[in-house]
């Protein structure tokens, strides 16, 4: 057990306290005060960090206690009761016989982590941790769990290459675990962490098209008069009824089938029966809100996944987060949603495609639609007058900017 510090675990929840105590096997922790069970911790980890031979550096507080929360989650459910004694005992013989043999494991685990590494690549789950598939992207019974803590911590993303070294399961974990991570996507950890934070990467105009490739006339439509880049900033528009979740979900379908992105689909404030319809599609919502949580709980579901989406971008890959819808969320979150989306210099790109109302501002690409031939099923339903798109010629030639301003004009 790594070193804990008493003003870290004064300034944590008691929640989080319960949590430790549980993970160290602290009998009654519970029934005990704030100040006694902070000694208990602290004695009981002494004994423990004192007993392992192959302990790990000393850490800073609030690193350590994320760590500990997290291993004392993963395995809650699966640790046994601890047996009481006759009469209210409490049964200490078996207690520190278990501590015992506790203190034997781990420093069993520090002989293995200074043999054993793995090399893999991650896949995050709902609750923030996640596993090192070492024969992606099937599970095998050589995956590794990673805490929540390191995924934090490091900042990693599905899809990311990690190495490390691993720690065989103690009593009643079912996997070996991550010691620590090396490398990511075979940098150092450590110059990833410290990278360009993003708003600071150079960016530019799309310069790359993503071609959907599908015989859908709206999507025909879209492809030739408002293409669409890696990076762009992309608003579908229109009234009532007008088919922006329909055409967004088209989008979806045809974006699902190009190689290379990461799709990110984001429900905000959509109606029960159109987070359904999302749900049977082929890219499942990372998040699923209809129209009746608040502007807050939206607004947070979109910001985590535009923060996850930065950092595939931030480290070379090419993100797409797709949002139904943004008239939900307060605006200024909108924005800056809105403003994530970009080309980054000989790197990644991050590409956000909503629907809204009307458009925000700030959009290289708008999309509007139109209620009345959408009513009438007069497909494709785009409204030239309200779409545009910036510096078209970099997308698709000054042949294509051509054609793109000579049927905005004909439409006017």
């Amino acid at each position: 057990m790594t070193v804990l510090h008493r003003d870290a675990l004064e300034a944590s929840p008691l929640a989080d306290l319960h949590a430790i105590a549980s993970e160290l096997g602290i009998d009654g922790f519970r029934r005990l005060r704030k100040a006694e069970l902070i000694d208990r911790i602290l004695r009981d980890s002494d004994a423990d960090s004192n007993a392992d031979s192959g302990a790990e550096p000393e850490d800073n507080g609030a690193t350590v206690i994320e760590e500990v929360v997290d291993e004392a989650a993963a395995d809650e459910d699966a640790r046994p009761k601890r047996r009481r004694g006759s009469r209210g005992g409490r049964g200490r013989g078996r207690e520190d016989a278990d501590r015992d043999d506790g203190d034997a494991e781990e420093a069993d685990d520090g002989a293995q982590r200074r043999d054993e590494t793995i090399e893999g690549v991650v896949e995050l789950l709902g609750n923030g941790s996640g596993f090192v598939r070492v024969s992606p992207p099937e599970p095998s019974d050589g995956d590794v769990y990673i805490s929540a803590a390191q995924v934090r911590r490091c900042e990693l993303v599905s899809g990311d290459r990690v190495s490390g070294p691993v720690r065989k399961p103690r009593r009643s974990e079912r996997y070996p675990s991550l010691v620590r991570v090396d490398t990511i996507n075979g940098a150092p950890a450590e110059e990833v962490a410290e990278g360009t934070p993003y708003d600071e990467l150079p960016c530019t105009f799309p310069t790359v098209r993503l071609e959907l490739g599908s015989d859908d006339p709206t999507l025909k439509v879209i492809e030739w008069l408002t293409p669409i880049g890696r990076g762009s900033r992309v608003v579908i528009t229109g009234g009532a009824l007008a088919g922006k979740t329909e055409t967004l979900r088209r989008l979806a379908g045809a974006l699902a089938g190009v190689e290379g992105l990461e799709l990110s689909l984001v429900l905000t404030g959509v109606r029960p029966e159109e987070a359904a319809d999302w749900k049977a599609g082929p890219v499942a919502p990372a998040s699923s809100l209809t129209l009746a949580a608040g502007a807050d709980a939206q607004g947070q579901a979109l910001e985590r996944a535009i923060e996850t989406a930065q950092r595939i971008a931030a480290r070379g890959g090419h993100a797409v987060v797709l949002v139904d819808t943004l008239d939900g969320i307060a605006p200024a979150v909108a924005r800056r949603a809105l403003a994530a989306a970009r080309a980054i210099v000989d790197g990644g790109s991050l590409t956000v495609i909503a629907t809204a109302t009307i458009p925000l501002g700030g959009e290289t690409t708008v999309i509007g639609l139109d209620a009345t031939r959408t009513a009438a099923r007069n497909f494709p339903a785009l409204d030239l007058r309200a779409s545009g798109i910036l510096r078209p010629e970099l997308l698709v030639g000054d042949a294509g900017a051509d054609a793109i301003a000579a049927a905005r004009a004909e439409a006017d």
